[in-house]
């Protein structure tokens, strides 16, 4: 099927509408909808009660892993006096009250933003409840307690369940500003009990997008052009179109598609495509020319300045040590366990979108826009998710899917093979880092110097322009913003890639912070910890450097120059403690560092034992200071999954390029770490009445660098380029 127009595409939805096999369902607007519509009472656009007493929660952020499922119902269950596996959550749709201004999830914000807005939609719902129950009794609303799904009146022990009460509570005013429970009252923050979403992910119950199945679905696969900037010249799919169960192979943007019956035909007769490309602008785009770029945009000196303490260049010029030093971080891919996948099912005037998505209002509005349907025409069913890190907030392969599905026109589900993943990403970007730093006779820092070259994220979040805009002025709005965005980083640089250095903690009069954009067409995206992840490596393992020109020990160095800090220092001093520094186990070497991330302080010690070129972290020990956890087992799991995450990234991650291609393609060529790799990790939280802060991405920053200054301290070799590589490095302390 071929050449669909849109009038033919909306037809087709008629005979492609089905029963999905998902445990989502499509909702109205949460914000108009009527709360008696299908015996369910809408307190507000999270938190339903049904008839039969059903507490359900509407997720508008994504579960991905990090926790968020549990964490919402434990903030309702809170305030409601239920237990949090009593709660039931379901995805939200795309609706104006979800979207701040977008309905992304990034950033480790999801608890952060909704610890309030949660506790007051739930103190709202009970003080609804009981005023419905008081005024069926007749009594005053003060001392009815809601509890274990009903409203008592301790006084006659007479109750009333949630749900013969919720409907007409849902239908009253509250009196006053909600206030959540004290924490005082806590029954589960704080305390540590198993995820609700742990039951059906053991069980096999869980759906991910590439669960999704409805009547007719067909695969499609693509065959992507390799080089960025590339182009298709030709293809013959003669042979291609003789395999069996195949129904359409046709050109689509980036490559061609191949549609059929199952996965693997689809698969196998893609492999018998003869395509040629044309590299295009990827050209002579490799690894070394990218380097090379990179430096000579940091030798001209355009730099944007992005912060600028004191006078630090005198500081340096009048300096007896200096220390010098440049780091180097490679292009990293997402390299998420569940493949990239996309399913669109035509109905009657619309389509249904089934995907794994960080940013469900913008994979709508990518679709809508090339199937020329109204945004409220494409109803976005956002899936559980097998790992997103930031790479499920592009919607390339909803984009993808939907070209794919204007011309086949029944349901299709693309699949990305692990190939297509690892060599059509939005990868972490690379960067050069120079810093110089001062100390004087006593061992204090006196300047700080770091300029850096990255490529900008910016033009490569172009894609969400249009969702914030009205959809009449969608495709101006994307015009502009392709225009704009692309010439953003000339004027102010690569903004987001100072994250975590234009505000390194260490106390110095003088403090300089520069960068510059450099850009070779290669899509760069957020990462998990976005450029924290660069960051945390350069700053923590520079500070290190400065603490042996000191002639000092790294822990008391930091100590020294964060007294203004207390967090910092909290945790610095938490993480001496717990990791017992300074005395590691015979053969083994420690390396330290402690980085702030999305308002989350962690500190990390790495504990190794190095084997010719061979590096074995034993242990790592690690403190975060979070605010308040919420679910402490939740805490220790982010921290460890961040840990190796970042291990993975220290000691194995890099994608290298050739006239603009990914030469990596699979686990093979870019490893992940093993369990028998992985070292034994304790986690510590400090304890604090304070709102939550991030957990999902914190933990990932510190590593990279505990480790390189740990190898530093085994073998006295100085490595600043990632992936860690012994052999590769300085020797001694620093250079200068």
């Amino acid at each position: 099927m071929s050449g669909l127009t849109r009038r033919a595409f909306l037809q087709t939805g008629i005979a492609g509408t089905g029963s999905l096999l998902l445990g989502c369902r499509s909702l109205s607007d949460p914000d108009s909808r009527d709360p008696g519509v299908d015996d369910d009472a809408r307190f507000d656009a999270w938190l339903s009660i049904s008839d039969a007493g059903q507490v359900r929660l509407y997720l508008d952020r994504v579960e991905m892993g990090q926790g968020t499922t549990t964490a919402y119902a434990t903030l309702i269950a809170e305030e409601l006096g239920l237990r949090p596996d009593q709660i039931e959550v379901q995805s939200a749709p795309v609706a104006a009250a979800f979207q701040h201004p977008l309905q992304v999830t990034g950033g480790s914000t999801s608890l952060a933003e909704m610890w309030t807005p949660l506790r007051e939609t739930g103190a709202r719902a009970r003080e609804l409840l009981q005023g419905a129950a008081a005024e069926r009794w007749g009594v005053p609303v003060d001392g009815l307690r809601v509890a274990d799904g009903v409203v008592t009146n301790p006084e006659t022990g007479e109750t009333l369940g949630l749900g013969t009460l919720a409907a007409v509570a849902a239908r009253r005013r509250a009196s006053s500003i909600p206030v959540p429970r004290p924490s005082s009252e806590y029954r589960w923050i704080g305390r540590s009990f198993p995820r609700v979403d742990a039951p059906a992910k053991v069980n096999g119950q869980a759906r991910y997008g590439i669960d999704v199945q409805v009547p007719g679905l067909r695969t499609a696969v693509v065959v992507h052009c390799p080089h960025f900037g590339g182009s298709l010249r030709s293809f013959d799919a003669s042979e291609a179109r003789r395999q069996p169960g195949v129904e359409g192979i046709f050109e689509v943007p980036g490559g061609v598609a191949v549609v059929a019956s199952s996965t693997w035909r689809a698969q196998r007769a893609a492999r018998k495509l003869q395509v040629e490309w044309d590299p295009g602008s990827g050209r002579g785009v490799d690894s070394d020319f990218i380097q090379h770029g990179l430096a000579s945009a940091l030798d001209r000196g355009e730099l944007h300045e992005n912060r600028n303490d004191g006078n630090t260049e005198r500081a340096l010029e009048q300096a007896t040590r200096v220390v010098e030093a440049e780091y180097r971080l490679p292009y990293l891919a997402h390299a998420t366990m569940e493949p990239m996948n996309c399913t669109i099912v035509p109905t009657p005037g619309g389509c249904d979108v089934y995907v794994s998505s960080q940013g469900p209002d913008v994979f709508q509005d990518v679709v809508a826009a090339v199937l020329d349907l109204d945004r409220t025409a494409v109803r976005v069913h956002t899936t559980t998710i097998g790992g997103g890190f930031g790479r499920r907030i592009y919607p390339d392969i909803a984009e993808e899917a939907a070209h794919i599905a204007r011309q086949f026109g029944g349901p299709v589900k693309l699949v990305w093979l692990r190939e297509d993943d690892m060599r059509r990403d939005f990868y972490r970007p690379p960067g050069l880092h120079r810093l110089r730093g001062a100390v004087d006779a006593q061992g204090k820092l006196d300047a700080w110097e770091h300029k850096l070259a990255a490529p900008s994220l910016l033009p490569y979040l172009k894609m969400s322009a249009g969702t914030l805009s009205p959809q009449w002025l969608r495709g101006a709005t994307n015009w502009v913003a392709d225009g704009f965005m692309s010439r953003l980083p000339g004027w102010i640089g690569p903004v987001i890639a100072v994250e975590g250095a234009s505000n390194q903690p260490y106390a110095t009069e003088n403090v300089s912070v520069s960068s510059v954009a450099w850009d070779p067409g290669i899509p760069v995206g957020m990462w998990r910890s976005v450029s924290h992840s660069h960051n945390g490596f350069v700053v923590e393992s520079f500070v290190d450097e400065m603490a042996h020109a000191a002639g000092t020990d790294p822990a008391l160095f930091r100590r020294a120059h964060l007294a203004d800090k207390p967090r910092h220092l909290a945790v610095l001093d938490r993480l001496v403690e717990e990791g017992n520094w300074g005395s590691p186990v015979e053969g083994h070497a420690q390396g330290i560092a402690v980085h702030e991330a999305f308002n989350t302080v962690v500190g990390q010690i790495a504990e190794l034992s190095v084997d010719g070129t061979t590096i074995q972290v034993q242990r790592v020990t690690c403190v975060v200071d979070c605010g308040r956890a919420v679910n402490p087992d939740l805490v220790r799991a982010q921290m460890e999954s961040g840990i190796i995450f970042g291990l993975t990234a220290a000691l194995f991650g890099e994608i290298t390029f050739e006239d603009g291609a990914a030469q990596q393609s699979n686990f093979h060529d870019q490893p992940l770490l093993t369990l028998a790799q992985a070292p034994e990790i304790a986690v510590f939280i400090l304890e604090r009445e304070t709102p939550p802060s991030g957990v999902g991405e914190a933990g990932t920053p510190p590593i990279p660098a505990a480790v390189a200054n740990a190898i530093f301290a085994a073998t006295g070799e100085r490595l600043r380029a990632l992936p860690l590589r012994i052999g590769t490095g300085s020797r001694g302390s620093a250079d200068g």
